[in-house]
């Protein structure tokens, strides 16, 4: 079949990879001039296969107000908020209060994640692509004794899915983590063994140039308009040149991965994809001192940071901000985030120095991503990944790319269900 992708970040790129090795004629769609260049930039640099949980977290609403209105809290909200920022975290509050619900999807998005990092594992074996990747683990530290309490809880459950994890002692951290020897209170730590970790848009221009190798045909700096449908089907693609010309692309099936612009495809045809921006940001600086680095990726709950490392790179990243499209980088956001690092590898790097990023996660207010049919025969959609579409992302494009070749999923997707904000 000739398919359209729409979105050429990382969620798109594996997506047309995976049907391109199914013998597919792909062309994908990018507003950007190279791959990877919105979202999939300069994220937290983690797969976070077993870390993962949805975004309406019951547990979460009554810590929501006290993080606004701490200095270096990890929740943060434009005031005053727009209304599709009060939409949206009103829709978060019911899925949150929905009884079961978090339990349910947080199962499922674990499921997706042993999947996709299989498919991850599948993929580097397959290909030699250089992207600083590898799976040394990941570790969830604990400042408080109840944090590592509430680890107990989370170990239990990915245990009972088959997801190797196991609870640390402060000098068990140390010994994996020898570089880490600042101040931060640590009472232990919840190790995720089998995670990973890379630089995402690195991988997406290197499975870009693959994936041109094999035929895939990758359309820069077009702006896609609207699809053009009628009530079974969508027919074509309509889209603007970087020159400002008009064009329509025919096609046999199309696949919106789109992230925090997928609604705006998809709603004029009766679907609404209640995805909105919310905004990370994270600093990326060559190491000063690689023996003080972290060895692979390090959760601090103190700060709500993550540090991780990227060869002779640290990546660190934090805060989840409801402020739509604003990309502004306030210096009290870096600066938070240099206090993370600092106060567990002090001295690893000049982090005054860093490279700093803004971006936007495709979430949906309950947390799953959007995979599946979408309103009409041959529209397809992959989008709405939240803070997870590097974990996600190949396992999420080997199940969209199943559901397209008319296969029995290998992962439930009920919890994914494009339809589901409307039931």
């Amino acid at each position: 079949m000739r398919i359209v992708v729409v979105g050429g970040g990382v969620v798109g790129v594996t997506t047309a990879y995976e049907l391109n090795r199914r013998g597919h004629d792909v062309t994908v769609l990018e507003r950007h001039g190279i791959a990877g260049n919105e979202t999939s930039k300069g994220n937290a640099a983690q797969r976070s296969y077993g870390v993962v949980y949805p975004w309406a977290d019951p547990g979460m609403v009554l810590k929501a107000l006290p993080w606004l209105l701490k200095q270096d809290g990890p929740l943060k909200m434009r005031i005053p908020p727009s209304v599709e920022a009060v939409k949206f975290m009103f829709s978060t509050l019911r899925y949150a209060w929905s009884p079961g619900l978090f339990g349910l999807n947080r199962r499922a998005m674990l499921r997706l994640g042993s999947h996709s990092r299989e498919c991850f594992l599948g993929l580097e074996k397959a290909l030699k692509l250089s992207f600083d990747g590898d799976h040394k683990g990941l570790l969830q530290l604990a400042s408080t004794p109840e944090a590592l309490e509430g680890y107990r809880g989370v170990h239990q459950l990915l245990d009972e899915l088959g997801i190797p994890s196991r609870l640390l002692t402060p000098d068990q951290v140390r010994e994996l983590e020898p570089g880490m020897v600042g101040n931060g209170p640590l009472y232990g730590a919840l190790s995720y063994d089998t995670d990973g970790t890379g630089d995402c848009h690195l991988f997406a221009r290197e499975l870009a140039r693959v994936c041109e190798e094999n035929g895939v045909s990758f359309r820069y700096n077009v702006e896609v308009e609207n699809l053009i449908a009628d009530d079974q089907r969508v027919n074509a693609i309509a889209l603007t040149t970087e020159g400002g010309n008009r064009e329509t692309l025919e096609a046999d099936a199309f696949v919106v991965s789109a992230g925090c612009w997928s609604d705006y495809l998809v709603r004029p045809l009766g679907m609404t994809l209640p995805i909105y921006p919310v905004k990370g940001y994270s600093i990326t600086v060559p190491l000063k001192n690689p023996d003080h680095a972290p060895v692979s990726t390090i959760h601090d709950d103190n700060y709500k940071v993550v540090s991780t490392r990227l060869g002779n790179r640290l990546r660190a990243t934090g805060f989840v901000e409801i402020a739509d499209f604003n990309r502004n980088i306030p210096e009290e956001r870096l600066a938070t985030i240099r206090k993370s690092v600092e106060s567990r590898f002090p001295g690893c790097a000049d982090l005054a120095s860093a490279e700093t990023w803004t971006g936007f996660r495709p979430m949906t207010p309950d947390g799953p991503a959007i995979i599946g049919r979408g309103p009409r025969d041959n529209l397809f959609l992959n989008t709405g990944h939240g803070t997870f579409g590097w974990t996600f992302s190949a396992g999420s494009a080997d199940l969209i790319a199943q559901v397209i070749d008319g296969e029995e999923p290998s992962v439930c997707l009920d919890a994914f269900r494009p339809g589901r904000f409307s039931e």
